[in-house]
Formats: C-alpha cells, structure tokens, sequence
C-alpha cells in the first residue's frame, strides 16, 4: 500500500519547488512529495544553448527585491553564481513616435523627458489631489483616471513587458495590489511612492534593484531547487478525492494519499482537478502567448547599453520588444558577437504565432532594424515557441480569487497556489 505523506505538492514548477524548500527548511522531518506531469522541473522556465548563444524559453530573470527569492538565494549558495544586472546601471528604452527614448529611472527626470508633453507632465501631479476609487478598474482606467490620457502609452509598454497582455483587459486589483494599498492608504499614488522610497532608502541605502541570471541560463536555478527533492516525474494527477484521513491522488500509474495537499499548478491546470469541490467562476482564465525570436549579430551592430526595448501598441510595431540580452549578462553570445531576444504576439495579436519560423524571423528583422544600425542579416536565428501561455488576470480574476479562498476554506489541509494566481513573475511564484 503506498505510503501516508505529510505533504503532497502537484506541480515542480517554481511555485511547487519553492513550496518544497521552505517545508524542508522549516519542518524537516516531513514527507513531502512532488508530483509532476512532464519529464523535468521548472515549468516555463527553461534555456536554450545552441552555437554558443544563451536564451531563454520563458522568463528571462528575476529582480532581487523579494525576501522569499533572496533566501532562497542564499540557502542554496546561487548568490555566489548568480549574474546580476543592476537597475541602476541599465536602462530601459521605449518606442516613442518611431526612435528609441530612454525611459527616466529617477523622478526627478520626469520633467526632461520628451516621453510625456508639457500638459501630460502637470496632469500627472493630479494624482495628488484625485480621491481614490475603491472599485476595480482595468489598468488603462485607473492610470487615465490618477494620471491622465498622456502617460497611457507607458503603461501600455510596462504592461507589455510583463504580461504581454492588453491593459485595456487587465485588472488593476489584480495585477498591482500593493499599488492599490498605497493609493488608499496615502490617498495618492505619488504620496504613497515617496514615502516608501524614504522608507526604503533608510534601509538599503537607495540601492535599485538587480536583474538576475546565471551563467548556465536561468534552467540554473530550476536545477538547484529540484535537488535533494522527492519528485515524480511524468506523474500528472488524473482524479483527486477528499478522505478523512486527507486526500487520495490517482496519477496513470499509482496511488498516493497525503495529509495535506499543494496545488501549484498554473491555474488553469489546476481548474479541472478543483472543480469537482466547487465550480469556479470561470471555465479559464484568459492566457497570452508569446514566442522568442533569439538573433545574433556580429558586433557592428549598435545596440545601446541597457536591458532593451519596449513598444506600446500605439506604435504600430510588429514586435513587442527586445532584450539587450548579451548586454545584461556575459557569455550569452560567442566573442564578437551581440544576442538580441524579441518577443513577438502577445494577447493582442497571437495571429502573428500562426506565421511560418522564416516570416516572424524576416519581420522582426525588418521591425528592429528601424530602430537599430543592425547588419543586413543575422547570424543566428532561432523562433522559441513556448508550450504554454502567460496567464491574464483580467476583471473577473477577483471573483477566481475569491473562489481559492472558499475552496481552501471548505477544504481542511488543501492549499492553492501557482503560475497565474497571485501573478506571473517568479517572485510572485
């Protein structure tokens, strides 16, 4: 008969991974298993090598700015490995009326920048004298609302870099809730800013936070979190059951039974196994997906110094944006050569993902050439299609929130987390 454990966790993921780290820290005497359908932990994380250029499949970093990521950095000695590309040092760009403008990285640089107009610049000290709403709004609403129409574009691409998605759909809710504290605890977004800046400034002296990667590529940290752990690959969960004694998951080939049980799954993965406890508000939640377009360039291509860009969708661009990816981080690209990573379809136009590998090469080649002095053909190019897509948590994802709660509740010893939930980076996770 298989054997009782204290703690089952349904995904390797790094939701699942994370889960399994802290139980082991924190009560190491458990018996904690990870159950996961494919053949190898990470979930969206993975990396590519190939000619000796370095990309990613998935995320392409992480900020150090998360107490849970920096422990786990530390536990695990991946500080002493880690990449880090600096905030501070590496700025950011965003299509603006067809050229590349850096975007300001302090407030006092607001006021020069010919990002936003005269009036769009005074319009957006309106936050401060704006009452705050308390009902949920899209993205795009609520920066209208406290900023003005003017700074739209910049949210666009902002929301563009994380979740590739439409902010005109995205719930301010649920993507930004410590930005809606701030806002209702300081009646203004500014006033809110500022003071956690002060707070934060006392304490890590002003430092910006770093990007972070690892000279294997991020599949680095996927690998050292997996070790020492007790995961079952290929073993997705077919049938889940409550029982007195705890919960009974049914994979293609066992049993197992466990006290307590860990859904970290991406959430419409985990839909289909909590159903039959409660039916959730929505069948899915919407997803994003994207693909990466890895080239590389001999080094007569005059990229700026920075992370990349980004390009609202007022700029009528075909790509959505560029990692500098041989500039954040070294020995992502054979000497003498440059890495360039772009993304391309996201929540607005996944039509362009039906495009042959050959098109999407061809047209973001074509794009980004009008905003960079790049040679007439790449060296490399490679189209990444990820199996998966990036979650959206768009107006109803409140009430999908509100549903894991009630689950959780009516159910002693079951918990819900994962890819989608409570957001999409991996500090979220």
């Amino acid at each position: 008969m298989e054997k009782m454990y204290d703690v089952v966790i349904v995904g390797a993921g790094v939701s699942g991974l994370a889960t399994a780290h802290f139980l082991k820290k924190q009560a190491p005497g458990l018996r904690v298993l990870l159950l996961e359908q494919s053949d190898r932990a990470g979930g969206a994380i993975r990396s590519f090598r190939q000619d000796g250029f370095l990309a990613e499949w998935g995320p392409h970093g992480f900020l150090d700015n998360a107490p849970e990521s920096r422990e786990i950095m530390e536990d695990t000695g991946l500080y002493q490995e880690a990449q880090q590309a600096p905030l501070g040092d590496f700025h950011r760009y965003v299509c603006h009326r067809g050229r590349l403008v850096q975007i300001p990285q302090k407030p006092g640089k607001i006021l020069s920048t010919p990002l936003l107009s005269p009036w769009d610049k005074i319009r957006v000290l309106g936050d401060l004298w704006i009452k705050p709403d308390p009902r949920d709004q899209t993205i795009g609403q609520w920066a209208a609302r406290r900023f003005g129409k003017g700074i739209l574009p910049l949210v666009d691409a902002a929301v563009t870099g994380s979740f590739s998605g439409d902010f005109n759909l995205l719930s301010i809710d649920a993507v930004m809730p410590g930005v809606r504290r701030l806002e209702q605890e300081h009646g203004s977004l500014i006033r809110g800013l500022f003071k956690k800046m002060k707070a934060a400034k006392s304490k890590d002296k002003g430092r910006l936070p770093a990007m972070n990667n690892f000279p294997q590529g991020l599949e680095r940290l996927v690998e050292v979190m997996a070790k020492e752990k007790d995961i079952r690959f290929n073993a997705g969960v077919r049938g889940l059951t409550r029982e007195q004694s705890g919960w009974r998951l049914v994979t293609a080939d066992s049993e197992v039974r466990a006290t307590n049980l860990v859904m970290a799954l991406p959430v419409n993965g985990s839909l289909p196994l909590l159903t039959p406890f409660g039916a959730p508000p929505l069948p899915e939640v919407p997803v994003s997906t994207i693909c990466n377009v890895v080239l590389g360039f001999d080094d007569s291509a005059k990229v700026p110094a920075g992370f990349g860009y980004l390009a609202p969708e007022s700029e009528k661009r075909f790509t959505l944006g560029v990692l500098f990816s041989s500039h954040m981080f070294p020995n992502r690209a054979p000497k003498g050569k440059v890495l360039l990573e772009a993304l391309v379809g996201g929540r607005r136009h996944p039509e362009r993902l039906a495009l042959a590998d050959e098109e999407i090469i061809a047209s973001v080649c074509r794009d980004i050439s009008q905003l960079l002095e790049l040679p007439e053909k790449p060296v490399f190019a490679k189209v990444l299609r990820p199996s998966g897509g990036i979650p959206q948590l768009e107006m109803d994802h409140p009430k999908m929130l509100a549903y894991r709660g009630e689950i959780e509740k009516n159910n002693q010893g079951l918990y819900v987390c994962g890819f989608g939930w409570d957001g999409i980076g991996i500090n979220d996770m």
